[in-house]
């Protein structure tokens, strides 16, 4: 998938967990990503955001280090 693609798909779900109550909106996300992406789109992302993760939203950055 194209980075840009993996960016925005990625941080849709960061906006969808932000306006959800409580404050374990990392660990959501992070379930989310577990639960429906696939394991080489979770690679993608974990080597963007080991790479800096530019264009990311800071829930998805904090939930792909817990992946």
């Amino acid at each position: 998938m194209s980075p840009e693609k993996m960016i925005r798909m990625a941080n849709q779900i960061a906006t969808f967990f932000h306006s959800q109550p409580g404050d374990d909106g990392a660990a959501r996300v992070a379930g989310h990503l577990r639960d429906y992406w696939e394991p080489g789109m979770r690679a993608q992302l974990k080597d963007h955001v080991a790479r800096g993760g530019a264009g990311l939203d800071a829930l998805v950055i904090d939930a792909a280090r817990q992946l």
